[in-house]
């Protein structure tokens, strides 16, 4: 699941998030790690622009800071960057927060990345906003060299060069694992070709097999047959028969009811899902935490 108030966008956070604060977070984490989900997740943005603040508002925390401090608190459960936009910093410097995040954490980090979608961001920061898509690519590979065993990584390319320059600690996982995420036709070539796996970015239920037969083709056609991991994003949950106001897309219903309609995505070829559940206060959302992975998670398998 994605965290709740690490960002407040008023497209998804719910009015109780608004004073919530870090040990909400790190009790959600925590019924999170104890229900047995796989990896909680923290969004990524430097800064949001005036006439973007009043959609997306401007709480947005440090996806490395966040993820480090719930790593404190937690087992078992996998921490993803859901994205990290990576181009708008040296690969060098991401590579150095993110194994350190990883050696803290014991080898949980799963580094989600994406291109961004704003324009000030990047001006701001000194970053051809235009050539976000290339510079993503060339940054993937260098991250694959800068996270790798080696501790003088090699990368020569045409936005980033570096040989000879050492970074300890190493990541604890021989290999982290890089999912791309964004569900444009050049985001999901980019996962295909060089992702370990796909975040897709809104796409409803009726679009994910078209998505999901073209990511197939694409890894296809370049000979890769490593496993790779096809993510979807659910609709919004409430496990039981809600007495509120849950919103008309929201599935709601018996553990049953619920997991049979969530059973359709694996039917598709999806091989995790990312739920996000309606809540009034964080003592409802970490019941319906326990309910999922109680009653409902079994359920699918």
């Amino acid at each position: 699941m994605q965290l709740p108030v690490q960002s407040l966008s008023r497209l998804f956070a719910e009015p109780w998030e608004a004073s919530a604060g870090p040990e909400d977070l790190a009790e959600i984490a925590r019924a999170a790690d104890r229900a047995g989900f796989d990896y909680l997740a923290s969004c990524d943005h430097v800064a949001i622009p005036g006439r973007l603040a009043p959609a997306m508002g401007t709480v947005w925390y440090d996806p490395v800071a966040t993820l480090s401090y719930l790593a404190a608190v937690t087992v078992r459960v996998r921490l993803l960057s859901h994205v990290a936009i990576v181009a708008l910093r040296h690969p060098l410097v991401t590579a150095k927060q993110y194994a350190t995040l990883d050696r803290l954490c014991g080898g949980r980090l799963v580094l989600g990345v994406g291109a961004g979608h704003v324009p000030e961001e990047f001006a701001a920061l000194g970053v051809d906003f235009r050539r976000r898509g290339a510079l993503l690519d060339e940054t993937i590979d260098a991250l694959r060299a800068a996270l790798g065993p080696e501790e003088f990584p090699v990368h020569h390319g045409k936005a980033y060069d570096f040989e000879g320059l050492g970074q300890r600690p190493r990541p604890a996982q021989a290999r982290i694992p890089v999912w791309v995420g964004g569900s444009s036709p050049a985001a999901v070539r980019r996962a295909a070709l060089k992702g370990d796996g796909w975040l897709p970015q809104g796409d409803p239920r009726e679009r994910m097999p078209a998505q999901i037969a073209r990511l197939t083709r694409l890894r296809a056609e370049a000979g890769l047959e490593e496993p790779f991991t096809v993510g979807a994003l659910t609709e919004p949950l409430y496990v039981g028969e809600p007495d509120w106001d849950v919103g008309r897309r929201t599935v709601s219903g018996a553990p049953e009811t619920v997991a049979d309609s969530l059973r359709a995505y694996r039917a598709m070829g999806v091989h995790q899902i990312q739920v996000r559940f309606r809540s009034r206060c964080r003592a409802e959302l970490t019941d319906q935490i326990a309910a999922f992975g109680a009653e409902v998670a079994p359920r699918l398998h």
